[in-house]
């Protein structure tokens, strides 16, 4: 099994970011939003996992992430995307790293 670990981004009441790391190299982002009952969240990962690799991610992520959260739960959605990351974006005073013309 892959050495995946998660550093906290954002938290809110109701939500939670998290960077999603592979042997300490970023691979993702995590962002999880709560209800009184489920617990939904999407996953951006790299191209380059495989559906092993990602089922493998997202049981990690249930035993180390969402029980932690400390919400009880009926159900755990995940909406997985898969692709690149092509930089942040954001307004000129914040000061993202992904292209110069801000939002």
């Amino acid at each position: 099994m892959a050495d995946y670990g998660f550093e906290r981004e954002c938290r809110t009441p109701y939500s939670e970011v998290y960077t999603v790391l592979e042997e300490d190299e970023p691979i993702g982002r995590l962002d999880i939003h709560l209800t009184p009952s489920v617990i939904h969240a999407t996953l951006c990962i790299d191209e380059s996992l495989t559906q092993e690799a990602i089922q493998e991610l997202i049981e990690c992520i249930d035993d180390e992430v969402v029980d932690v959260v400390g919400v009880s739960r009926d159900e755990f959605i995940i909406h997985v995307h898969q692709g690149r990351d092509v930089g942040v974006f954001s307004n000129h005073e914040f000061g993202g790293n992904g292209g110069s013309g801000g939002m």
